[in-house]
């Protein structure tokens, strides 16, 4: 192979891979530094004083920071994000901390979508093969609906969304608009969770015990999510039954 030719593959690579690197070396460093001690719900007791009067004397330049790093723990795929939801309703309420929340998560998760898709997408989509690649094609024939409900079932990992559209060939927009519409009812529920924090604390406070996970997430929320990723499932799903049916007939 002529020199320019093996040139030119190790530049391809690296345009490929690059954007990957960069988010592992930022993960890498951020646990390395111990940023994750800053996603703990002990970390969001002690500093939420500060926390709210920080939000409060910066304004929007406080709110744009909490999106940007919002996105950058989501592209990175940093543990425990959903700690920044309950700072966002804990720190803007509801509607303003839900939606700035979704923001976040919906940026980050795209930046990981394209890096995953420019490293891998294109080579491994076109070597499925057989029921694996059934299952591609019916996910890309129908990438909004499925995409949806993954991402309105508080069952998958985060991360594992992220990345799993990026195998297929899922348009960007289709990726982002479900990604957004899906994230939102989500973190709107760990927004009202955030904003109702202060009681939790002070619950937790009176009875000498630590804050958990428990205390915040009850089985309901947890039902209510599943049941709007139900929801969702029906039309993906009663198209392919209505498709196999044909199918028979046929």
């Amino acid at each position: 192979m002529p020199q320019s030719d093996r040139l030119a593959q190790l530049l391809s690579a690296l345009r490929r891979f690059a954007p990957l690197g960069v988010i592992l070396a930022v993960l890498a460093t951020g646990l390395l530094m111990g940023w994750h001690q800053y996603l703990t719900l002990d970390y969001l007791a002690d500093a939420r004083a500060a926390l709210k009067s920080t939000a409060a004397d910066y304004g929007w330049l406080a709110a744009l920071a909490y999106v940007c790093v919002y996105a950058v723990a989501v592209s990175v795929a940093f543990p425990a994000t959903w700690l920044l939801t309950l700072a966002g309703g804990f720190l803007y309420g509801v509607w303003i901390g839900g939606l700035l929340a979704a923001l976040g998560a919906t940026i980050g998760a795209t930046v990981l979508f394209w890096a995953a898709q420019t490293a891998f997408g294109e080579g491994l989509r076109s070597r499925v093969a057989g029921f694996a690649g059934k299952v591609a094609r019916g996910f890309e024939a129908n990438a909004f609906s499925y995409l949806l409900a993954l991402r309105l079932a508080p069952v998958f990992p985060f991360s594992a969304i992220n990345i799993l559209p990026a195998l297929f060939k899922v348009p960007l927009p289709t990726y982002v608009g479900a990604t957004l519409l899906g994230i939102l009812p989500g973190a709107l529920v760990y927004a009202s969770i955030g904003q109702g924090l202060e009681t939790v604390l002070a619950e937790a406070a009176a009875s000498d015990r630590p804050v958990g996970v428990g205390d915040l997430i009850t089985p309901g929320i947890t039902l209510g999510l599943l049941g709007l990723a139900i929801l969702a499932a029906i039309a993906p799903v009663a198209g392919l039954l209505r498709k196999r049916g044909a199918e028979r007939e046929s």
